[in-house]
């Protein structure tokens, strides 16, 4: 199978078996990418994780769209985006259309129930995963600190968060 190929597939399985968004959809594309394929280094994902938060849009798909971009060029960009899109909008579609009989289930209320604490699971594997990287000294750790702190008490924009960072990053360096 060619690698336009291997990254639709690869990130259209992704993007069906994940739930909870982009931060859940983490751990398992670092596992394909690094892991599995060797398209991309730890410290080469983690610059694509850090581009990825700074777009606009999704993380899963500015995700896709980076990966792809560095395995395969433009198509492989295409494709990726694609894979991991597909099955969230055919899922979509069908829940959509399903709604109104779907929303009252207890079947539906109990799924969720069990979905709920799993997509945690997989965001604190991604925070640990990719904070024994990345915090690697007292500077870093610092930043970290500082960002949590202008994010949980002072109610600091994101964006403005990550700028600062990058000036804190910046000054540090």
């Amino acid at each position: 199978m060619s690698i336009i190929g291997k990254l639709f597939f690869t990130f259209f399985k992704i993007g069906a078996f994940t739930f909870g968004g982009g931060y859940a959809m983490i751990p398992l594309i670092q596992d394909e990418v690094i892991n599995n394929h060797q398209w991309l280094t730890l410290n080469e994902f983690l610059e694509v994780i850090a581009i990825a938060e700074m777009t606009p849009g999704p993380v899963a798909i500015n995700t896709a769209t980076f990966v792809g971009y560095r395995t395969a060029g433009v198509l492989g960009s295409t494709f990726a985006t694609l894979g991991v899109a597909l099955p969230s909008f055919v899922i979509i579609l069908l829940i959509a259309s399903l709604f109104k009989n779907l929303s009252k289930s207890p079947w539906t209320k109990a799924v969720f129930t069990g979905v709920k604490p799993a997509v945690i699971g997989l965001i604190t594997i991604a925070l640990w995963s990719l904070g024994k990287v990345t915090l690697i000294d007292y500077k870093t750790i610092l930043i970290f600190l500082g960002a949590l702190f202008l994010l949980i008490k002072a109610h600091l924009h994101p964006i403005a968060v990550i700028i600062l960072s990058a000036l804190c990053g910046l000054l540090v360096a």
